[in-house]
């Protein structure tokens, strides 16, 4: 990856984000960019400002940068995501987490909405994830090692923290939710899965499936930053639903959940 794409970027971003390490960073997947409480916010930046990142194309995901503080904490949320399968590259993919390391930051909460594959779940559930598979083998830290990121080969023993995974069961179960903890697979999309494939996932230890969180997780772990995950499962995946899978339905799932999202996530930032 060019370093130089993250220093145009990070050019962007006024002082005030770099006066004090971040308590918290957190990205939001499809759905989940309204989930946030602010007491006070600090800088506010759209996607469209930043070079190499963009507006958002994907529906579903607001496009800005926050800056802010909540419950004393101090607070930086990337609202939305850019994805492999737009065709942007590995910079795009993990600035957020290049910029979140330039701010000391050390944790980082990164959430999705996912198909569900085991057969336990149901939409609306909530997966905190305890691992991950890479069911197409690209990797942002292919390329030129650069030792600001991490060791050449990092450990990915655990790239979900379990103090954090703590955390958040804590978080789900004060509020009564449905909520386990699994293994999500990662695809490149844009493409649903086909059945055969949800069937292989599922024989491979996965709970739930999707197109984002695990190169930002491996970039992020490899930096040294704690990772914690939290999928919403937005529907059933191919095959276990007669449905034809549609993004309106993870649209759907995800605006029916917003309010036990914005509270999940407000009790997860307290509770860090």
């Amino acid at each position: 990856m060019d370093t130089n794409y993250f220093d145009t970027a990070a050019e962007v971003f006024p002082d005030e984000c770099f006066a004090r390490p971040v308590d918290l960073a957190v990205i939001l997947g499809s759905g989940w960019g309204e989930a946030l409480i602010c007491d006070r916010t600090l800088v506010r930046i759209s996607y469209a400002d930043i070079p190499g990142l963009g507006a958002a194309t994907v529906p579903g995901h607001v496009g800005e940068f926050r800056l802010f503080e909540r419950a004393g904490k101090r607070i930086a949320a990337f609202c939305g995501r850019r994805h492999w399968y737009e065709g942007v590259g590995w910079e795009a993919v993990v600035l957020p987490v290049e910029i979140l390391r330039r701010m000391a930051g050390s944790k980082l909460l990164l959430t999705n909405a996912a198909g569900g594959l085991n057969p336990a779940l149901r939409p609306g559930d909530f997966v905190i994830l305890r691992d991950h598979i890479n069911t197409v083998g690209i990797n942002p830290l292919i390329g030129p090692h650069n030792p600001e990121w991490g060791a050449r080969f990092p450990d990915m023993t655990e790239v979900y923290t379990q103090h954090l995974r703590d955390v958040l069961h804590r978080a789900a179960n004060v509020r009564g939710l449905r909520v386990m903890e699994g293994v999500y697979a990662f695809t490149s999309g844009p493409c649903f899965e086909t059945p055969a494939e949800i069937h292989a996932y599922g024989h491979m230890g996965a709970d739930v499936v999707g197109m984002s969180t695990v190169p930002e997780a491996v970039f992020a772990r490899a930096c040294g930053i704690q990772v914690a995950g939290l999928s919403l499962v937005s529907n059933l995946a191919a095959g276990i639903s007669a449905k034809t899978l549609c993004h309106e339905e993870v649209m759907a799932a995800s605006k029916t959940a917003q309010r036990v999202m914005s509270g999940l996530i407000d009790d997860f930032i307290a509770a860090c």
